[in-house]
This record gives C-alpha cells, sequence and structure tokens, in this order.
C-alpha cells in the first residue's frame, strides 16, 4: 500500500510556533528543533500548504535547506477556490509553493479541501489533467485530495477521478458517529474505493487534548500517565489503510509528547478500544442541538441562513469549551461558505416546518446569536 513506509505520526505545518508577542512571525529556530527531533525519531512526513501563511517558507528553512530532500517526504496542497479566477491563476498557486518550499518537487500534492462549491474550480479548470501531467514530469510523486463534506460527495468525487491515489480526511473519535462530520462513513467511502487515508484533525483542533471531564476522567483512569491528545492519536492510527496521522503541533512540548507514545506506536488493545469507545460514549451524552444536517431547513430558508453550520459551531462550545476555535468554525462555515449569519433570522418559522428532528431552529439561532457576537 503508499505509504506502508513512512512511520504513523505526521508533523502538521498549519499551527506552527509563534515569536513571542509577534502572532504573525512564526518562529523558525523552535520550527528547527521541532524538525531535529521529529526526524531523529524516525518520522519523516510534513504537511504543509499554499494556504498557511508563512508555513511554507518555514518549512524550507527548517528542513528543505538541512536536510538531504530523499530524507522526508513534503506535501503541500492546492486551494483552487481561494481568487482564482483563471486556469493560471491556480497555477501560479502551484508554482509559488515550489518556490516557497525550494523542494524541487513534492511527495504528496493535495487538491485542497474539496467539497461543496470548493470542488468546481478544479473541474473548471481542468486541474486534475495538469497536476497529471506534472506527476508525469517528476515534479508530483502522488496526486490525491483533501476532503471536508459529505460521505456522498465523496463517492462522486472519487468514482469520477480514480486517478486519486490517497484521500486526506477529517478522523477523530469525537467525529466518528457526528451527524455533522461523518468520519466514519467517509472513512469506509474512501476503503471502498481502496484508497488510503491520511488523517488530519485527530485532536479536532486540540480540543481532544482538553476533552469534557467526564471524558478526561475515563481516559485517566485507564492510563494516569496518558496525555488525553494521546489516546485521539492512537485511535486514528489504530485504523486500517492510514498513511499517517497529522498532528498540528506547535510547540517543542506537544513534539515531545506525540514522540514519546508513536515512536514504538503498533496497534490498540482490545482494551484500549474500550475505552476510547466509553469516552465517545461519555461525549454523546453531553445535551447539544440535536442537528444532523439533513439541511431541509436551508432549502426554505428565504434568508439562506448558515443553519446546520451555526448549530455545529454552538455545538462545538457546548463540548469542548473552546470559544477560539469554535467561533473561528462558525466563521469559515457561514460566512465563509455565503451564508448569512443567525443574527439575520427572521423568525418565519418556514424551517420548523420541515425539520425532521422538530428543533426549535428559531430560539436555538437566537442562542448562536448571543454567543458568536
Amino acid at each position: 500500500m503508499l505509504g506502508d513506509d513512512i512511520k504513523k505520526l505526521g508533523f502538521g505545518l498549519m499551527r506552527l510556533p509563534r515569536v513571542e508577542g509577534k502572532e504573525d512571525v512564526i518562529d523558525v529556530e523552535q520550527v528547527k528543533q521541532m524538525v531535529d527531533e521529529f526526524l531523529a525519531a524516525g518520522f519523516t512526513y510534513f504537511d504543509t500548504a499554499w494556504a498557511y501563511p508563512g508555513s511554507e517558507d518555514a518549512i524550507r528553512l527548517a528542513l528543505v535547506e538541512r536536510y538531504p530532500r530523499e530524507k522526508f517526504q513534503l506535501a503541500t496542497k492546492n486551494a483552487a477556490w481561494i481568487n482564482c479566477k483563471t486556469k493560471e491563476d491556480a497555477i501560479e498557486q502551484y508554482r509559488t509553493s515550489l518556490r516557497q518550499t525550494g523542494a524541487g518537487y513534492f511527495d504528496f500534492y493535495l487538491l485542497h479541501n474539496l467539497g461543496d462549491s470548493r470542488t468546481k474550480p478544479f473541474e473548471e479548470f481542468d486541474l486534475w489533467n495538469y497536476f497529471m501531467n506534472e506527476k508525469k514530469e517528476g515534479r508530483i510523486k502522488h496526486l490525491g485530495f483533501s476532503f471536508h463534506s459529505t460521505p456522498e460527495q465523496l463517492e462522486e468525487i472519487l468514482t469520477k477521478h480514480p486517478e486519486a491515489e490517497f484521500v486526506q480526511l477529517q478522523i477523530n473519535y469525537g467525529d466518528w458517529e457526528s451527524h455533522e462530520i461523518q468520519s466514519r462513513k467517509c472513512y469506509e467511502v474512501a476503503r471502498r474505493h481502496n484508497k488510503p487515508v491520511i488523517i488530519m484533525e485527530p485532536v479536532k483542533g486540540g480540543n481532544l487534548a482538553n476533552p469534557p471531564e467526564s471524558v478526561a476522567k475515563v481516559l485517566k483512569a485507564a492510563e494516569p500517565n496518558s496525555s488525553c491528545a494521546s489516546w485521539a492519536l492512537r485511535f486514528a492510527a489504530d485504523l486500517e489503510g492510514v498513511i499517517t496521522v497529522l498532528s498540528g503541533m506547535s510547540n517543542i512540548e506537544q513534539m515531545r509528547d506525540n514522540l514519546s507514545f508513536m515512536k514504538g506506536f503498533t496497534h490498540l488493545t482490545p482494551e484500549q478500544k474500550k475505552v476510547i469507545e466509553a469516552a465517545r460514549v461519555e461525549l454523546a451524552k453531553i445535551p447539544i442541538i440535536p442537528c444532523t444536517t439533513c439541511n431541509y431547513c436551508a432549502k426554505v430558508c428565504p434568508m439562506n441562513i448558515g443553519i446546520s453550520a451555526s448549530f455545529n459551531a454552538l455545538n462545538m462550545y457546548t463540548l469542548y469549551g473552546n470559544y477560539e476555535s469554535a467561533k473561528n468554525n462558525e466563521n469559515w462555515n457561514v460566512a465563509g461558505m455565503g451564508h448569512k449569519r443567525a443574527g439575520e433570522c427572521i423568525k418565519c418559522g418556514k424551517c420548523e416546518k420541515v425539520c425532521p428532528q422538530h428543533i426549535e431552529i428559531r430560539k436555538e439561532l437566537v442562542r448562536v446569536a448571543e454567543t458568536f457576537k
């Protein structure tokens, strides 16, 4: 299988450490130290993207210019849906990535964040064929895509593009049975198509590193000396057909914790799997808005309110208490996707007449608006 020679921990480069007092400046010296310890432990996979400000330049300085090219795998991504009006705009993103990383070629190149309207530019600009030609020329070793949407859309993309060699999916035990993320169902679609999977967000943006007290209690009772983050990463790495599990490490301490339990990782024991299932059950007990993201409400809303995305963000805040993460989620998936925010609801009630879960949508949207002002 593709990636059999790659260890199960990858260095995600989206949340790199920052210089103290300068949030927009990456601490390259600390990144160098993290790269050194990561490689010394036998891990070799690095994941960046054109859309991660400063990340490609940082990894050039910390990795590419300091180690032989054959000693690591470098992945980056093309976000043709960001400010690309022409095919040439999207291709320039790719060329920019080659310049910024200085890598010469990419071991793994991804069409970034396919799903919903974001899939369209890659089709309209014929980018699949363009990047397949780049693969023939040797500047791309393996071509695939990252994905944030429904299993049905994933099925459609993989059926249309069997040339995709792998898929990058959001998978973690918190989202495994989620109606919104549908981690398990998306994973099963990829495996039915015999596509190996790279896992992103195994700790759900850090939320599973500090889960609700009832969840943490289950994990700590089983292994008092293991971090909660370790359980999340091991759950993901234990799945079949996984190339690697990306961890967005933002300081040397997180790096060392991850290395401590992933360096010798093989598989979870039956007892450990039971612990994670018990933790997932505890997480599911926390009362949240019972939205299943069927989006019947969206089809009748005259204001184009991002109803299900708003509920998902509020549920994230309820479950994990991380306001910044939940607020960013609401910004991205509501206004960022062209929807109106909860506060713009005119309370017509059409949504509630079609909701199969009988949610008091107007009342819940008021809560969303009050939470994410």
